[in-house]
């Protein structure tokens, strides 16, 4: 385990290093991390601006789910986009050669191997917005730390819903437009569930599991959601991450290398 922490060190320091170089870049993110948000407040208000209400939901309370989405929106940033995108560019270029050389999983290398400053600004306003939505509602420490639990696992489901559609490049090679597809139902998670009528509700939380991310979380957070609605969230996350390393062994099976 401490050679991989090692390797984490190395990869990392030298993915800062290369990022730094064009500092100019994280003033753009900033400005679009904004834009985002305001993007995603402004559709909020304009539900609650004549009163109505989401059933559950007040007004802070939604900022919550907003905020958890924002927090998500950062993580792809910085982990998942400069990752797993890459896949399909290793399996093109016949670089995925030297990866499965290497002695270490070639999962984790995929999945490690590079990190990003840019959705820094993401994880920064995600945070603000929780922690007001939070100050308003008079939730504690208990609160945040009891809604870590499913966020942490709503990070594991949307690693894995990724890196298995990053797999499908051994066959397809071109997958961009399916990583989109991806991208744009995840958008929904801007909302609380209520938000869609009850056949998008089921959609969202059995079929695509977008309601695990950020619904389920908020409720946690605010104390409304069943304990159970947890315990299936980690059991998800455990169930998806398992199948996506399965996946992925199964996929190098019909991987035919640049040499052949």
């Amino acid at each position: 385990m401490s050679r991989y922490f090692r390797v984490l060190r190395l990869f990392w320091g030298a993915a800062l290093a290369a990022e730094m170089e064009y500092r100019v870049n994280f003033l753009l993110a900033i400005f679009s991390s904004l834009g985002n948000l305001a993007g995603s407040i402004f559709g909020l208000f304009l539900f609650y601006r004549m009163g109505y209400n989401f059933t559950g939901w007040n007004w802070e309370s939604a900022l919550i789910v907003v905020g958890i989405f924002t927090l998500l929106q950062g993580f792809s940033a910085i982990f998942l986009a400069p990752n797993l995108n890459r896949i399909v560019r290793h399996v093109q270029e016949g670089t995925l050669d030297f990866i499965l050389l290497k002695p270490i999983r070639s999962q984790f290398w995929l999945s490690t191997n590079n990190i990003s400053v840019w959705g820094i600004p993401d994880l920064v306003f995600g945070l603000i917005i929780i922690g007001y939505a939070g100050s308003r509602l008079g939730l504690g420490i208990g609160n945040y730390l009891l809604g870590l639990i499913p966020v942490v696992f709503g990070l594991v489901v949307l690693y894995s819903l990724w890196f298995i559609l990053g797999a499908t490049s051994v066959w397809f090679v071109k997958i961009y437009n399916a990583t989109e597809v991806l991208r744009g139902l995840l958008e929904a998670g801007r909302y609380p569930m209520v938000a869609y009528p009850a056949t998008f509700r089921l959609f969202f939380t059995f079929v695509v599991p977008v309601a695990f991310l950020t619904t389920i979380p908020a409720q946690t957070m605010l104390g409304q959601g069943e304990f159970t609605w947890v315990i299936g969230a980690g059991i998800l996350a455990l169930l998806l991450f398992l199948i996506s390393t399965w996946f992925w062994r199964f996929a190098l099976r019909f991987y035919t290398s640049a040499s052949s």
